[in-house]
């Protein structure tokens, strides 16, 4: 596997842990979903252009869409200003949330004091 490059090893606030990334539709803006990057994934993502996280659930790096065809087309990244968290614009293949729709953030909550 390729290692991350240690300009951007050294701008992630911690290399080891695990980083929130926000996956969001390139064309529309709308955010599909968030998942989790480790070193290995993120450079993994970086040299091949396809989405690829980790799993906290299976203990193992994934990429998107390898069983569901749903895969992610990435155009950028970006680290945000703390260096602890992700931003992927993807051009998205399929459904991204595993129920099937066409984003993860599908079940709104009730803000009572607005």
């Amino acid at each position: 596997m390729k290692s991350l490059d240690p300009a951007i090893t050294s701008a992630l606030k911690d290399p080891g842990a695990l980083i929130p990334t926000i996956v969001q539709d390139f064309t529309s803006g709308e955010i599909l979903m968030l998942a989790y990057m480790n070193s290995d994934s993120l450079a993994a993502t970086l040299a091949s252009g396809q989405a690829t996280f980790w799993s906290r659930s299976r203990s193992e790096i994934w990429i998107k869409g390898a069983t569901s065809g749903h895969t992610q087309e990435v155009h950028s990244i970006a680290l945000d200003c703390d260096g602890d968290a992700l931003l992927l614009r993807v051009t998205q293949t399929g459904a991204p949330c595993h129920t099937g729709k066409a984003t993860c953030f599908h079940n709104p909550l009730i803000i009572e004091n607005s």
